[in-house]
């Protein structure tokens, strides 16, 4: 194999140009030369395809987002499209390509591997952490910090002006995020979208510790089921008298920032698993790593589960947090 290309698709997260530099740099170390594709399966449709120097990825370790960019492409559902895009990569002469995304990019490449057989590599960047086939995705331990060191703070006004403090964090249908983050940050209260609540049963729970506690921290992921973080701040302001409620969405800052260390390694590692995956002729897997080992898993498997939360670290999170 000569000629490969790399992408970058769906929801940026910091490690991924940690990756595309280790896929470039053990590249051109087997004479491989590797193209990138700005803005994701967009830019394979329209051709948007450059060659990419070692020298290009210099100074990009550490920093967050994606030098490739990224996109979601509608287009890229149609079979029209991945048409469009296959021939873009065999006009190119691209011999096998590596997706850097989470579960919908990894269902593209997964449909588009299926229908051309040309060989792709999956590489796990979410910062959800649902993806199945590894333990941590790229993008998740900057994000678990950004939401720490953000409550931390909120901590500080919490506890200055005691204050319930509702603190929304992202994660789509996955509690990964807020349950690690809520654990790191002593939250009192930690809601994820796999456990199910009953609005009284929160504010049970809220009511109990605000006894002993003023300023309570109630970590929530924004897939819960059970109501939006302004119902439920309705809730106990109704049920708890004189209690002073604040809700605080984080959004996209943890998104972004710097990568952190374990990032750049998870990064470094899975990029140059995945170029020693393409040498060994393997097609349309994914890279990961469980129990800081090298795996390998088809990506048919992995777009059909989810990674799990944690059993014991939820149980630990209810008995750390007890009152």
């Amino acid at each position: 194999m000569k000629k490969i290309a790399v992408l970058t698709s769906g929801g940026d997260a910091p490690g991924m140009n940690a990756c595309i530099r280790a896929i470039v740099r053990t590249a051109y170390n087997k004479n491989i030369s590797v193209y990138g594709i700005q803005y994701g399966y967009s830019g394979l449709i329209e051709n948007n395809i450059n060659l990419i120097k070692p020298e290009d990825v210099g100074n990009s370790i550490h920093v967050g987002g994606t030098f490739l960019k990224t996109a979601r492409s509608k287009e890229f559902y149609t079979k029209e499209g991945r048409k469009i895009a296959y021939k873009n990569l065999h006009k190119n002469d691209i011999e096998g390509l590596i997706v850097l995304g989470g579960d919908g990019s990894l269902t593209g490449a997964n449909i588009f591997y299926n229908e051309y057989k040309l060989p792709v590599i999956g590489v796990p960047c979410t910062i959800d952490n649902d993806i199945y086939g590894t333990d941590y995705s790229i993008g998740f331990a900057s994000a678990r910090e950004t939401v720490v060191d953000a409550i931390d703070k909120i901590r500080d006004t919490a506890a200055s002006h005691e204050r319930i403090f509702i603190v929304e964090v992202m994660g789509r249908e996955s509690g990964n995020l807020a349950l690690e983050s809520g654990i790191a940050a002593g939250a009192e209260l930690i809601l994820i979208p796999e456990k199910k609540y009953s609005m009284s049963d929160v504010v049970k729970k809220i009511s109990k510790i605000n006894i002993e506690k003023k300023s309570i921290i109630i970590v929530y992921a924004e897939g819960c089921r059970f109501g939006s973080i302004k119902k439920l701040s309705k809730s106990i302001k109704t049920k708890i008298k004189g209690s002073n409620v604040r809700c605080s969405i984080l959004g996209h800052i943890q998104r972004g920032g710097t990568a952190t260390p374990s990032d750049r390694i998870l990064g470094s590692i899975l990029g140059n698993k995945s170029i020693e995956c393409i040498i060994d002729n393997n097609k349309n897997i994914m890279v990961g790593l469980v129990n800081n080992k090298n795996v390998i898993n088809n990506l048919n498997v992995v777009v059909n589960k989810k990674n799990k939360i944690d059993k014991d670290l939820y149980k630990l999170s209810k008995v750390i947090s007890n009152y």
